[in-house]
């Protein structure tokens, strides 16, 4: 099985798992088709997160709304609570970097990797994130033998600063700073629990 996720180098990361196991690996294939499908389709995120404190919504690469499963170059704009930044229009940018799968008669995964990103919407290259664009987040959904897996794993998370915004550089120090010491778990820990989840979500 490849490693997908980028190596820590500098600043803050997060790794957040959780599993539900089955009585067979049969079971469990089966079931990982289900919680595939629940990671790349962003719009049911909301769904199963039973702690929503952040919306995602999924864009083309121009930037225009849709709902359909999530592929490669598409954008993911996030709306967190409190102010957002001017650079985005009040919104966090995120592009899909990759999406792949690997299929084994022992394991199936499938991973996607997103990185901050400037509005796809605006001719302006800043990043509108809250992090630099040297973070990545990557989730994957995972089968082996009897067990499925969700995670998420954040890599060099470093507040973006470097914006000629001042308002922008004062929020993404704050809201940078407060994902890095962990505020933003419970939004993560509630989004890979929901993909496993065997209870439909209510």
């Amino acid at each position: 099985m490849k490693n997908q996720i980028p190596k820590q180098q500098e600043g803050g990361q997060t790794d957040t798992t959780a599993k539900t196991e089955f009585s067979s690996p049969e079971e469990a294939k089966a079931f990982y088709q289900i919680a595939k499908n629940r990671l790349l389709n962003i719009s049911c995120w909301a769904e199963i997160c039973k702690v929503p404190l952040s919306t995602f919504t999924l864009t083309d690469p121009e930037g225009h709304e849709v709902i359909r499963e999530v592929e490669a170059d598409d954008y993911l704009k996030i709306n967190i609570p409190g102010p957002g930044t001017h650079t985005g229009d009040g919104f966090d940018w995120v592009r899909i970097e990759k999406i792949e799968e690997e299929i084994t008669p022992l394991f199936s995964v499938i991973t996607m990797q997103a990185r901050p990103a400037a509005n796809p919407t605006q001719q302006d290259p800043e990043i509108a994130h809250f992090f630099n664009q040297q973070a990545t987040s990557t989730f994957l959904v995972k089968q082996s033998g009897n067990t499925v897996y969700a995670e998420e794993h954040g890599r060099n998370e470093v507040p973006n600063t470097d914006t000629s915004n001042i308002t922008d550089k004062i929020r993404n120090t704050l809201v940078g700073w407060t994902a890095k010491i962990g505020l933003s778990y419970p939004q993560w820990k509630s989004l890979v629990k929901g993909i496993v989840e065997t209870t439909p979500a209510r």
